[in-house]
């Protein structure tokens, strides 16, 4: 069983950035893709950005694409998530997940992904 944490989320003005981390416990990141994914108020869960096994590739959702950037940290056990250029529409509560299987490329849909963290909230103010 793996244990996903998220940190880093808080109230930002728009404009500004933010950091979120993944961190695991239960087993090691490095050879699990990762994703984050958001649910703002009132609306589905959707992805938001994702990292292959290796780190090699990595996708973003529209919205985020030029301002978000998700990375490895594996002396951190981590996975990292910059939001720069926030906005009110950033607001929402994220989410990690990873799946059971190793060494696979990007997982874009929640349906592959088998572990989630509880969520951080990121608050965008205008």
């Amino acid at each position: 069983q793996v244990q996903l944490v998220e940190s880093g989320g808080g109230l930002v003005q728009a404009g500004g950035a933010l950091r979120l981390s993944c961190a695991a416990s239960g087993r090691t990141l490095r050879n699990y893709a990762v994703g984050w994914f958001r649910r703002g108020a009132g609306k589905e869960r959707e992805f938001v950005a994702g990292i292959s096994w290796r780190g090699a590739r990595t996708s973003y959702t529209d919205s985020v694409r030029g301002r978000f950037t998700i990375s490895r940290d594996n002396a951190k056990n981590a996975v990292d998530l910059q939001m720069n250029s926030l906005k009110p529409e950033d607001t929402a509560v994220y989410y990690c997940a990873a799946p059971a299987r190793e060494y696979t490329t990007v997982l874009l849909t929640d349906g592959e992904y088998d572990y989630w963290g509880q969520g951080t909230q990121v608050t965008v103010s205008s």
